[in-house]
């Protein structure tokens, strides 16, 4: 018994943020933050959209895009949840008609959906469940301090959802061995210091939480350097994991979190730059949702072939990684747009 990929849809918000609109909020030129990340625009939530509607509609899309209406468990990876509790996954379920089954929340970040794909596939290969929706959902920007041009041109928001259920060895769509990881002593370097039981409004001395705290902070040069160093690593342990040599990938499948950083790592694997998937352009850092994103858009294209091998992997605060290997189906995939 092997975990496969059934059923794929995805979701963003209508409203566009260009670079043009957030240079002339920080005073700064729209070629350094494209040169700097490699964005041009971000889609991002508005008015009364959040995580859960923005879960649903990609988790729907997925369940279409499957033709499978039997789900046993949903999981949705988010650093942008509703509430701190309850978990925004149960929420899901229901309003998608799921009421009953399990449901929980994933948080590792940007490394969210690839820790997902490995709860999926183990709850599966151990016979806990059969069908599983996994989403990752976003509504990151609203956690994002726009007065800081460190962290403010970088993130944008959206969900992507795959459906994945038991299948037998060597089907396509299976879902291959993990490597994970983590390194909590850099745990500071990318962090919202704020908002949790650490510091609710006062620290542990006593001294107030500053508005500041209560965005994301990121120390960038840092995290450039662990991201290139643990996603080159992970990959190529997943790859041996998998007993898979880099020449037979057709896709890396990297987190969109700076184009920079997957030039890097695909130069350490001696992989080709032509193959890196990228839809960061257009979409930005989309945190747990930007894999399941990147392969909707693919697939929408037409650039994902059935029995094509994607190296998945990803970095985020915690620090974490993660990564595997995914022989690709055959796969319709819905529009992303909102309506």
């Amino acid at each position: 018994m092997i975990a496969v990929v059934r059923g794929i849809g995805a979701c963003v918000p209508p409203k566009v943020v260009t670079n043009e609109h957030i240079a002339g909020v920080l005073d700064v030129d729209t070629q350094w933050i494209f040169q700097r990340t490699g964005i041009k625009s971000r889609r991002v939530v508005d008015g009364d959209i959040s995580t859960l509607d923005l879960a649903v509609k990609a988790g729907a899309r997925a369940i279409e895009s499957s033709a499978l209406h039997s789900i046993d468990l949903v999981l949705v990876a988010t650093t942008s949840p509703e509430r701190l509790c309850p978990a925004v996954a149960p929420e899901v379920a229901n309003t998608l008609g799921l009421r009953g089954v399990a449901a929980y929340d994933i948080s590792a970040a940007c490394s969210g959906f690839v820790y997902g794909l490995a709860t999926a596939k183990s709850y599966i290969e151990c016979g806990i469940a059969e069908t599983i929706l996994l989403i990752g959902s976003e509504a990151f920007t609203k956690f994002v301090n726009t007065t800081d041009p460190d962290t403010y041109p970088i993130f944008g928001d959206g969900a992507g959802a795959l459906v994945i259920q038991k299948g037998d060895t060597g089907e396509p769509g299976a879902i291959g061995g993990f490597d994970l990881g983590s390194d909590g002593a850099l745990s500071d370097a990318l962090c919202t210091p704020a908002g949790g039981a650490r510091q609710r409004v006062r620290d542990s001395a006593g001294k107030c939480a500053q508005p500041a705290d209560y965005y994301l902070s990121m120390e960038g040069g840092t995290v450039y350097e662990n991201a290139v160093a643990r996603m080159a690593d992970s990959a190529a342990a997943a790859l041996e994991k998998n007993k898979m040599d880099i020449t037979k990938i057709n896709w890396m499948i990297g987190h969109q979190a700076n184009i920079r950083i997957l030039q890097t790592v695909a130069y350490t694997l001696n992989f080709p730059e032509e193959k890196i998937a990228s839809n960061i352009i257009d979409h930005g850092n989309t945190l747990a949702a930007s894999i399941p994103l990147l392969l909707n858009d693919y697939t929408q294209r037409g650039l994902l072939k059935p029995g094509d091998n994607l190296l998945v992997s990803a970095f985020g605060a915690g620090f974490s990684w993660g990564s595997t290997v995914i022989s690709w189906p055959a796969l319709s995939s819905l529009p992303k747009e909102w309506d």
